[in-house]
């Protein structure tokens, strides 16, 4: 009988297990859940609504925390998520945080780090005298939430077609990319408008402008990763054992696809954020008294002309900037990380 007793083997610690795929899909399903809710039917719950929003504090925390732990080897998309993570935490506490209404008109045209009625503005007010903070973080649930829903939206009807026209090719491939060819022929602004125009200005409709626009793109990206994963060993074998294409498609095909698409998400994500800024300062996005970042650079594009104004746009643009920044970021560290792997 052997003397040396067997070392115990470690508990896995709990940032671990949370980073497990079900364990982080309940974490993220607990941020977004309760924040589209919020933004989408926040006016149907009533005066309770703030409650909603409780369960994403702690999730969305949770969530930097565990990004930042998995890509700490690059400090690129550390500083990517923490620039995205610190909109995302603004837009959740954004009810529980002591600011001002932000539809309350107090004092127009007061300066950032003044004081006026008895309330000090860091970042002053605007023409109509509303608190340009409290507008600038509110302002970015809206952005937000409407701006990833559409991205999701448009990357599970591309993701969709992509996988379908790649891994079945003939009649399938023909027919899908001849459709993504014809949308993709538009000028992306020129399609947004005239969905817009034809269909109205709300946020649903943005995300079937941002699907329409966006769809056929990462169609095109997934068919040609489908197109070459498909002659791989372990698609044969699912073949030969009778799997249904679907199968082979969801099972097979979409975790293997699911790297590029990440990052192409990340970017794609900038470009919805600028896509519905530059709807909402057009007139066609979304539309007031809600604050928004798009809105609140159209309203101040003409008072910002003069200097000491100037902050009225440039806030609500930095806000825009800094989020676009972070998509970007992200999207250039998980690459980086990617080609070292």
């Amino acid at each position: 009988m052997s003397a040396t007793a067997e070392s115990p083997v470690a508990a896995p610690s709990i940032l671990a297990r949370l980073t497990q795929p079900r364990p982080l899909i309940v974490l993220i399903l607990l941020m977004w859940l309760p924040l589209i809710t919020y933004v989408m039917f926040g006016s149907m719950i009533g005066p309770s609504k703030d409650i909603v929003l409780l369960p994403a504090v702690p999730a969305t925390i949770l969530l930097y925390v565990l990004a930042v732990r998995a890509w700490w080897e690059s400090k690129i998309a550390v500083i990517g998520a923490s620039l995205v993570f610190f909109w995302l935490l603004m837009a959740v506490t954004a009810p529980y945080l002591p600011l001002i209404d932000p539809n309350q008109p107090i004092a127009p045209f007061t300066l950032p780090f003044s004081e006026k009625k008895d309330i000090f503005f860091w970042l002053g007010t605007d023409y109509k005298g509303r608190d340009m903070l409290s507008r600038a973080i509110w302002g970015c649930q809206r952005v937000i939430v409407w701006g990833v829903t559409a991205t999701l939206v448009a990357y599970v009807v591309g993701t969709a077609f992509g996988l379908l026209a790649g891994y079945l090719a003939g009649w399938w491939d023909e027919i899908i990319s001849f459709i993504a060819n014809i949308l993709l022929s538009f000028p992306v602004m020129v399609l947004f408008i005239l969905i817009l125009n034809y269909l109205g200005q709300s946020g649903f409709n943005i995300v079937i402008a941002v699907t329409f626009a966006s769809a056929p793109a990462i169609m095109r990206i997934v068919r040609g990763l489908a197109l070459d994963i498909k002659s791989r060993d372990y698609v044969y074998a699912a073949q030969t054992r009778g799997e249904h294409p679907i199968w082979i498609m969801v099972v097979e095909l979409l975790p293997n696809v699911r790297g590029p698409i990440i990052v192409d998400a990340c970017l794609r994500l900038g470009y919805t954020t600028v896509a519905i800024t530059t709807l909402t300062f057009l007139g066609l996005g979304l539309q007031p008294p809600d604050p928004d970042w798009g809105l609140m650079i159209k309203e101040a594009a003409n008072t910002a002309m003069i200097f000491k104004f100037s902050y009225m746009l440039i806030i609500p643009a930095l806000s825009v900037s800094t989020l676009i920044l972070g998509f970007n970021l992200m999207a250039d560290g998980l690459r980086e990380m990617s080609l070292r792997d």
